[in-house]
């Protein structure tokens, strides 16, 4: 009987509405039945917890306890919860659709906060409202607006001073010999980019080696290791890693170059003196994630001019007996690169070659560093060499070799 009240209450106001628009003859009829049910429905409600109620009226909003009591075997609840509970249940099933929460999230948005009983009282204080004083605007005056220009250059260094074991050819063409010596080394780059394909590339190498040999009675003291040489590129970007470039290698040495026993000077300032200037591409390299860095330089256009101070040294050198200078055009390539294995291991690697059709040399420098701190490194220097401008060597014919191993101090910045 309860069930049908619920059920009449939720569809009599439709039918009523609808008397109202087709038969106004019915309505006092209609009005006397309200009031009937409205004393049933009254009764009703009273005995149901205001909880139970407020499940009715809500947005449609799935209750765990709906479907718990509907399983539960043992449910003892009063009749008219379960009414509630079995019309919540009948549009759970049947309609689905209108269902558009649920407890869990009515209880994640928090619950109903308790009343406050006893109220909040603020204390007021009254004051004399004032107008308020306006304020002048001030600004900071500028003098003036400095634009410092941007800064192209980049200016790096590299420095070692250590003691080494060396070991020289007999052919080789600057004298010296194999022995236990000391070599301070100077690199110095001062680089141009303005970021806007012209790039110019300085570098300064010097080195300077002395040794010592009990077996020559002649010279207390030998050059080991000696070398002046200025790299200078001038390029003008054609690709992204490709530039035009117009390149100046000079190179001589410091100091006269001797052998054990021997009055002879073989090697001394400008003599022998190499300038090559060329035209041709350079390719910067940037490989292995810039691990392998450097360049490539290929010159197909090339010219190369050799000078000797000394006329005996003319025909050591590859120029003609009698003659200081030697003019030959042809073509060059430079590989100029550093490999950095570890943090503390690199390689560095330059291989120079030039060839006039009638002549060629070559020269492959090569240098491993063992960094074991900031400031103490070892090196092994490796350099071939191969000149057939040279007179041949009954033993080497016309290749030469140098290498050393050092030991000391070093610093780059």
């Amino acid at each position: 009987m309860k069930k049908f009240l619920l059920f009449f209450v939720m569809t009599v106001a439709p039918i009523v509405s609808f008397a109202q628009r087709n038969t106004p003859n019915i309505i006092d009829q209609y009005i006397d039945s309200l009031n009937w049910y409205k004393g049933q429905t009254a009764s009703l409600t009273k005995k149901m917890s205001i909880y139970d109620q407020y499940k009715l009226f809500v947005p449609s909003t799935f209750f765990h306890s709906v479907a718990l009591n509907s399983l539960n075997i043992d449910n003892v609840q009063n009749s008219e919860n379960q009414d509630i509970d079995a019309a919540l249940l009948n549009v759970y099933l049947n309609h689905p659709e209108l269902v558009k929460n649920t407890e869990t999230n009515l209880r994640d948005a928090g619950e109903v906060k308790e009343t406050i009983m006893n109220p909040i009282k603020h204390d007021i204080e009254l004051v004399e409202k004032v107008a308020p004083v306006p304020q002048e605007i001030t600004s900071d005056v500028v003098d003036s607006i400095v634009v410092t220009k941007p800064n192209f250059w980049t200016i790096k260094g590299d420095y070692y001073l250590q003691f080494l074991q060396n070991y020289v050819s007999s052919n080789w063409y600057k004298g010296g010999e194999s022995n236990y010596a000391m070599v301070a080394s100077t690199t110095l780059e001062a680089n141009y980019d303005n970021k806007q394909k012209l790039k110019w590339d300085n570098k300064l190498e010097m080195k300077l080696g002395f040794q010592t040999s009990r077996a020559d009675s002649i010279h207390n003291l030998k050059s080991s290791e000696d070398l002046l040489r200025l790299t200078s590129k001038l390029g003008i970007q054609a690709t992204k890693h490709w530039y035009y470039t117009l390149n100046v290698l000079a190179y001589t040495q410091f100091m006269r170059g001797y052998k054990n026993n021997n009055p002879m000077t073989f090697s001394d300032f400008m003599s022998p003196f190499t300038l090559n200037i060329s035209l041709g591409m350079n390719y910067k390299v940037e490989w292995l994630n810039k691990k392998l860095t450097g360049n490539i330089q290929l010159s197909p256009l090339a010219y190369n001019f050799k000078y000797v101070d000394r006329l005996a040294l003319s025909k050591r050198n590859g120029i003609d007996e009698g003659k200081h200078a030697l003019h030959d055009f042809g073509s060059m390539f430079t590989v100029d690169l550093k490999w950095q294995f570890a943090e503390n291991i690199s390689w560095k690697t330059r291989l120079y070659g030039f060839t006039s059709f009638k002549r060629a040399e070559l020269e492959w420098e090569n240098t491993f560093s063992f960094k074991f701190n900031k400031y103490i490194s070892s090196n092994i220097f490796i350099y071939p060499r191969f000149d057939d401008s040279t007179v041949r060597d009954e033993h080497h014919a016309y290749w030469q070799f140098k290498e050393y191993a050092s030991l000391g101090f070093s610093y780059t910045f």
